[in-house]
């Protein structure tokens, strides 16, 4: 069966920029809500729920203290102004293909003109693009509506035509055409998307060469169900939200399938129909059983055949081997390792027995395509499966991650780790697990489905941490930690399987506005218990150490009557504060600038002047220093006498 995809299917730019907002929103520890699901896609929404982001159906149940996000749909005018009344902080994502309409139907309601708008009144795009318009507004979804409008009530009004972004092409342009012939003051407005025509040109064109279209998306979704519906007038067509809705009798005496997907659609799950369609199903089949089925068919050679192979010659980009049949097989390096520095030559030797699976057959030339990671990767399969049933803790390397978690490769099979499963805190990077070796269990394993969790491996470890912690933890302990979090008011450090509380006041003897001027999330740093809560296991943590505490240093080394240079820092009405030491600024008042009077500080110094001062006194309790500039006029006065 010969799949083709469309070139152009999945997220387009509105809504990939609207889900990237959110994400980095939510990851970098906003709290954040979106007003209605972000896209019609509900594998999306329910990632982004992961990661805390609420869906509101209005303003009146976005949590307080959340941020809003506006989807890429845009909203009537009115919200705009109802989100400023209640003081909700908010972040616009509405595509800027539809904020054009927005702009348009503005410009409608200025000139007094009709506003006619080609798409769905129920759907949220056409309802924002008539709440941006105080004039005559008429809604139709096809050409028997547009003939069955009465026109204008004042027929000398001009007409303004636009287009929801999904609207279908070949509707629209009749539309337009009859819109053209009735009203000669008509101005027509081209609004559908670029990927929209783009899209629907595809799967118009694919279908006509395929015996059966797929498309991928929300059944909720608008764009999806327009591309289904063109597919539709030439080849028989089905829709999927995900993977599993799949129907293998579909496919019975199918040749050809041509596969698109709606613009709320993200890649995984495209991809994921894809493999599901493409893969050969040998998952109920056990290494054993294919091997035993493989040395019992020498001949014909078949993809996903295992056979022995004996290597004779080298390259640096493929090994051949005998397989023992007429066909030359080779193995790329590629299908020998995941390493990509590794050389064929330090892998295998010329006479080493490979375990290999067929991996593509061309009888024509005789050649056989082979690859050890594949036949690796299913012998690990077992002992994923082995280990799913017995709870058996596995290890693993992280290989990457996506929108809904890693990818954590075991024995060579990869192994789905959802986000909530991935690390302890919602708050943590995901990104920072990359290349990390883990240890983790499987909790699904059903045919080409693998999930398992770091977390609850983790949480055992960080378990028996906690106790030890708790049984001899004091106050004045020293601990080296890692930061784990940042909040406005300060750090939480992991201390061995517990996070203490480091409060910005006890991060730095200088003012600082946010720990991350001092400390970042992954830091290590060594902190000293300052408080214990035993009953509520609660640490409060110091970071900075007394010797470095500037008071004592000014005690130790600034004496009253000391006299140095140092810089303005502020000018006030009553006087100059200048720089002793980083965290301590001391007062020149006013009457200790000059001899003479001075009537504003500004007229005699600016910030950035170096000054020599005099120390006249510093009260250590409440943190007050008085300096003197013409105390040192006086001196030099009395030294001229």
């Amino acid at each position: 069966m010969k799949i083709i995809k469309a070139k152009t299917a999945g997220f387009c730019f509105g809504v990939d920029r609207a889900v990237k907002l959110t994400t980095e929103l939510a990851k970098s520890g906003h709290k954040v809500a979106t007003l209605g699901p972000l896209i019609h896609n509900p594998q999306c929404v329910a990632e982004l729920e992961a990661l805390g982001v609420v869906t509101a159906g209005s303003l009146g149940e976005v949590p307080e203290g959340y941020e809003l996000v506006i989807r890429s749909h845009g909203v009537p005018r009115s919200v705009y102004d109802q989100i400023e009344a209640a003081g909700i902080e908010c972040h616009d994502a509405t595509c800027p293909f539809v904020a054009k309409i927005h702009r348009i139907a503005r410009k409608a309601s200025d000139e007094g003109a009709v506003l006619l708008v080609a798409g769905d009144k129920t759907h949220p795009e056409v309802q924002g693009i008539v709440g941006h318009t105080d004039g005559e507004v008429f809604v139709f979804s096809d050409l028997g509506e547009l003939e069955g409008w009465k026109g204008p009530e004042n027929p000398e009004k001009p007409v303004f035509v636009v287009a929801q972004t999904t609207f279908q092409v070949a509707k629209w342009q009749e539309c337009a055409a009859f819109i053209k012939k009735g009203y000669t003051n008509a101005k027509i407005f081209d609004t559908i998307c670029s990927a929209t025509w783009t899209r629907q040109q595809e799967a118009e064109d694919l279908s006509q060469k395929c015996d059966l279209m797929v498309v991928i998306g929300g059944h909720h979704s608008s764009n999806t169900q327009k591309l289904a519906a063109v597919a539709a007038k030439h080849t028989r067509c089905v829709t999927v939200e995900t993977a599993k809705e799949l129907d293998p009798a579909w496919f019975s005496g199918v040749q050809t399938v041509g596969v698109t997907a709606g613009a709320s659609t993200p890649s995984s799950i495209i991809e994921e129909v894809l493999n599901s369609m493409s893969e050969e199903i040998r998952d109920e089949m056990s290494f054993a059983e294919m091997f035993a089925e493989s040395e019992a068919n020498l001949k014909p050679v078949f993809a996903g055949k295992v056979v022995e192979g004996t290597v004779t010659s080298i390259t640096p980009n493929e090994v051949q081997v005998d397989i023992g049949t007429k066909h030359t097989g080779f193995v790329k390096v590629s299908e020998l390792t995941d390493d990509p520095t590794a050389k064929a030559e330090d892998l295998v030797k010329v006479g080493d027995k490979l375990d290999l699976v067929v991996e593509k057959v061309n009888d024509q030339e005789g050649v056989a395509y082979l690859s050890r990671k594949r036949l690796e990767a299913m012998k690990g399969l077992e002992e994923v499966r082995k280990a799913a049933e017995e709870g058996t803790v596995m290890e693993g390397v992280v290989t990457e991650t996506n929108k809904g978690g890693v990818i954590v490769l075991v024995k060579g099979v990869k192994v789905f780790v959802p986000r909530s499963q991935a690390t302890m805190r919602r708050d943590e990077d995901i990104n920072a697990l990359v290349k990390q070796n883990v240890k983790l269990v499987i909790t699904e394993c059903a045919g080409r489905k693998i999930v398992g969790s770091i977390n609850k491996v983790t949480a055992e470890a960080n378990a028996a941490k906690r106790e030890a912690f708790w049984a001899d933890v004091e106050v004045g302990k020293t601990y080296t930690g890692v930061v784990k979090s940042l909040t406005a008011y300060g750090a939480f450090v992991d201390v061995g399987g517990v996070d203490g509380l480091c409060h910005i006041s006890e991060l730095s003897w200088n003012r600082i506005k946010h720990p991350s001027e001092v400390v970042n999330v992954g830091d290590t740093i060594e902190v000293y218990v300052k408080a214990l809560d035993t009953e509520n296991h609660k640490v409060s943590l110091g970071y900075k150490k007394a010797e470095d505490n500037p008071w004592v240093k000014l005690q130790n080394e600034y004496p009253i009557g000391s006299v140095f240079t140092a810089p303005v820092v502020s000018i006030t009405k009553f006087g100059a504060f200048v720089r002793i030491l980083p965290g301590i600024d001391g007062l020149v008042h006013i009457s200790e600038i000059s001899n003479e009077r001075v009537e504003k500080v500004s007229d005699v110094l600016k910030v950035g002047d170096e000054v020599k001062v005099k120390l006249l006194d510093v009260d250590f309790d409440k943190k007050r220093i008085s300096l003197s500039m013409k105390a040192l006029l006086n001196d030099e006065a009395e030294d001229a006498e």
